[in-house]
């Protein structure tokens, strides 16, 4: 006969969970363990602080796990929740049972080991970092308990990775991008032409949507206007069609009754996917990115001779500027300029070099 555990733990599928009221406080929390006794110590761990924070003024302390799930839940509406939620389960085995007192760039240290073994860049290793910054900084200067202490005294310094194993932007020339969209299903191949010739990002083409369409009758044509709230930089993004990205809405308008870009009837989260990667080997560029497309479109309209103003517009980049009021005229020299960098079958486009530096083999 087993021995008796203790009140208020509770096995949920091979986990001891704590359910039980203390001092007037509801628990309800995993222990994330298998194993009763060491169920049975947390629970008293936790009866403990409970007690000691209601007589005597403690603070609770707080693991970096619950400090992740409440930055999560307070930011929903960020158009890059995705992304965070990808760096905090990545950083979950490393830190999320560490206390908050216990995060810092020494405890990170293994974690940026690991990351740089796999062959990850030390932007994409900061943006996890950021992430942390970012929670430790809410957690000393926002956040407060019922008694209206901060979850951690002072946050640490997180230092940032020197960025220079950064990859360079690959535009691609023409013949490039004929055999890169050859390559790649029709769904997918509609969704990179649109970005390559609206300077886009990869989120902004996924979630584009008939809604953000506006209609410009004294041009005969329309732009899209996407809220902040879905722009890396949080402000209206102005897509302006040149005639090929035009073209490309005009295919699949009708498609979905919600959004432009859809496979098998549904919206499309990312573009970067098992088929971009097989194309991009397929043609012999397998480090190309999606973000390369936004790029070439910068590259084409300066080689185009597009003044600075214009591409800056025309990239979404952010300019202080309203965006959202433009007159006919304006938009009529906006849509121009992108024209400019349209393929043609026939005439003179604007040329295209790509300097490769030759690195010599000893």
């Amino acid at each position: 006969m087993g021995r008796k555990r203790s009140p208020g733990l509770r096995n949920r599928g091979g986990i001891w969970h704590i359910e039980k009221q203390i001092l007037g406080h509801k628990v309800c929390e995993s222990t994330g363990t298998g194993d009763l006794e060491e169920a049975e110590l947390i629970l008293a761990r936790r009866i403990d602080e409970i007690r000691q924070q209601k007589l005597y003024g403690v603070r609770r302390q707080h693991l970096f796990r619950e400090a992740a799930a409440r930055f999560l839940e307070e930011n929903l509406h960020l158009a890059s929740i995705r992304t965070y939620g990808v760096c905090l389960r990545q950083l979950d085995p490393y830190i999320g049972d560490r206390l908050l007192e216990q995060v810092h760039l020494g405890s990170l240290q293994t974690f940026i080991a690991d990351r740089k073994r796999e062959g990850v860049k030390n932007r994409t290793v900061n943006l996890s970092l950021s992430v942390v910054r970012r929670i430790l900084n809410l957690s000393a200067r926002l956040w407060r308990d019922e008694n209206g202490r901060p979850w951690l005294d002072t946050p640490p310094l997180i230092q940032m990775l020197p960025l220079n194993d950064a990859r360079r932007p690959y535009p691609l020339g023409w013949d490039e991008q004929r055999e890169l969209f050859k390559e790649l299903p029709s769904y997918l191949a509609r969704m990179c032409l649109f970005k390559v010739n609206t300077g886009t990002r990869d989120q902004e083409v996924c979630q584009l949507r008939w809604d953000w369409e506006v209609q410009v009758p004294e041009l005969n044509t329309s732009v899209f206007l996407v809220p902040g709230e879905f722009v890396k930089n949080r402000e209206d993004r102005l897509i302006v069609l040149n005639r090929v990205a035009k073209s490309v809405v005009d295919e699949v308008r009708g498609q979905h009754e919600e959004y432009v870009f859809i496979y098998r009837g549904k919206p499309i989260f990312q573009m970067n996917n098992t088929a971009w990667q097989r194309a991009r080997r397929e043609i012999g560029l397998p480090k190309l990115r999606i973000h390369d497309l936004k790029h070439t479109f910068g590259r084409r309209l300066r080689s185009a001779g597009v003044s600075n103003e214009t591409r800056k517009v025309l990239l979404g980049h952010r300019n202080g500027d309203i965006t959202t009021h433009y007159s006919a005229p304006e938009l009529e020299e906006l849509i121009e300029a992108a024209n400019r960098v349209c393929e043609q079958k026939s005439g003179k486009t604007p040329a295209l070099v790509v300097l490769k530096q030759k690195v010599k083999t000893r």
